[in-house]
């Protein structure tokens, strides 16, 4: 199946095929007359000498200063690239074919007034894998994300570099390649291209995305924690978490229930006198579950996002009005941003502080650091100073982006919202929480084995298996590194989710 844009239905998921697994675009054919009418609001209101900001004004503080009808299609060539002056390292690939999709989604709304050769030419580049290399850093986010899609648009005209078959190349090169004739630019069609919050929101939908996925391996990690140590499953009664009635919260300790089914493990402290586990454990409900909550709203908000239209001016074609405002800031998806990686911060938070129990002689009644040769050998010892450096780097990227302005454009641009930033925090910091979740899964595992001959849940059993597959118990002290990097694989590849699905059914509704 093909993707078909029409600027009113692209998903996430859609969103993902696309940028990862170079899925098929197409223009919906019910898209086309309205980018036509826009498009020829446009043209009228060249024809009648009407002044348009952007069409045949400058930009920014510049927007009193008009220009000449003959030098239209110029002043979108110089838009483009003089506003190429991003820098740092490429956004991944995925990232920028997503950022290209869903620029030429809210192109196909109609409220741009381009022509549908625009639209076209960015679809064609997607479907023959031809990616602008796009600078990570230069974004504020308030007059949308200006350089990173000019850096986009450059390729377009046949400037800038590409990324095409795997190699680094001259953006008019890569379009040869490719089969494609470099767009050439009329009014108006410049400022469209670039005033929008593609990169950030195309970043923000694959970290939510992968985010919502995450939230199943801290749920069966944090029930083998619970496992390994010998915790009481009281904590999740569902009566509980009805007089609550937060959705993440009943979801949570409704998974953990369905992994956490009755076990030998279990069975054997039955009577041991214990009444309640540590926050780490007997909380794992509530603050998965606040965290999961949030990133559903994050959802929310990226969901609109990516069906709307964000450049200025836009082209209403119902009183053939051309009207300048604001919907290129990106406040919705920053703020949105700042709380995801707030909300992602928490997972690898509350994972550390059961991995600090697991290895802790005094907490877990496990042998120390997880190995049978304490003093001799520190086994799992360091793997927590590993989860507690990411967390403190997780706790240093969550300062929120958006609350940060500096005024741009001689301070006509006088409030920005640093959205790209907070993506590009929030993306960071799901790297961060994966491994820490990973290293939790090591150690899980590691206390399960302890326990030998005992048996933890079927669930669990099934999930603790897949982990043993990649990375053997550890008998001797070994780098860990290694170890940590294949179970992150296992989490990206959803094989321990599968695995333990196989008996639990679907954990959650995502």
């Amino acid at each position: 199946m093909t993707v078909s844009i029409d600027g009113e239905s692209l998903t996430i998921d859609e969103i993902v095929q696309v940028a990862r697994h170079n899925k098929k675009v197409e223009l919906a054919v019910s898209a086309k007359a309205q980018i036509k009418k826009s498009r020829d609001v446009i043209e009228t209101a060249i024809k009648e000498g009407r002044t348009v900001y952007g069409v045949n004004t400058g930009f920014g503080e510049l927007a009193n200063v008009s220009i000449s009808r003959e030098d239209l299609a110029k002043l979108q060539v110089n838009l483009i690239r003089s506003h190429s002056a991003g820098v740092g390292d490429p956004f991944p690939i995925e990232v920028v074919r997503g950022m290209m999709l869903l620029r030429a989604n809210a192109l196909a709304k109609g409220y741009s007034g381009v022509r549908p050769e625009v639209i076209l030419t960015l679809i064609e580049m997607l479907n023959t894998g031809v990616t602008p290399v796009v600078p990570q850093q230069g974004s504020v986010g308030s007059s949308g994300d200006l350089a990173p899609l000019a850096h986009m648009v450059l390729v377009m005209i046949g400037e800038g570099e590409a990324f095409y078959k795997g190699k680094r190349m001259d953006g008019l090169l890569a379009l040869k390649k490719a089969g494609i004739t470099p767009i050439v630019l009329k009014a108006k069609e410049g400022v469209a291209l670039i005033n929008g919050t593609q990169p950030m929101t195309s970043l923000g939908a694959l970290v939510v995305n992968d985010a919502l996925g995450l939230v199943k391996d801290v749920i069966i990690a944090a029930s083998m924690s619970l496992e390994a140590l010998r915790g009481t499953r009281a904590a999740l009664n569902e009566k509980i978490h009805a007089v609550r009635a937060h959705e993440g919260q009943i979801d949570v300790a409704s998974s953990m229930r369905l992994v956490l089914v009755d076990s030998e493990i279990n069975q054997s402290h039955a009577n041991c006198g214990k009444v309640q586990d540590a926050y780490s454990l007997r909380c794992a409900p509530q603050v998965i579950g606040a965290s999961l909550d949030a990133i559903r709203y994050v959802q929310s908000v990226v969901e609109i996002e990516i069906n709307s239209a964000t450049d200025n001016p836009l082209v209403f074609t119902d009183n053939s009005t051309v009207i300048s405002g604001g919907n290129f800031h990106g406040q919705p998806i920053a703020l949105a941003m700042d709380f995801l990686a707030i909300a992602l911060s928490e997972l690898a938070s509350i994972s550390e502080r059961r991995v600090n129990r697991l290895v802790n002689p005094h907490l877990s009644g496990l042998p120390a650091f997880l190995t049978t040769e304490g003093g001799l050998e520190s086994g799992m010892m360091i793997a927590q100073y590993t989860a507690a450096a990411l967390v403190s780097e997780n706790k240093v990227l969550s300062h929120p982006a958006c609350v940060d302005s500096i005024p741009t454009s001689a301070d006509q641009e006088d409030h920005v919202s640093m959205g790209t930033i907070a993506a590009r925090k929030a993306s960071d910091i799901l790297e961060n929480v994966k491994k820490v979740i990973a290293i939790e899964y090591m150690c899980a595992a590691q206390g399960i084995d302890m326990l030998s001959p005992l048996k933890p849940s079927t669930p669990l059993e099934k999930a603790h298996s897949k982990i043993r597959e990649m990375v053997p118990k550890l008998e001797d002290d070994r780098p860990l590194s290694p170890d940590i990097i294949q179970i992150c694989k296992l989490m990206e590849s959803g094989e321990i989710v599968s695995a333990t699905e196989t008996i639990t059914g679907p954990l959650l509704d995502i």
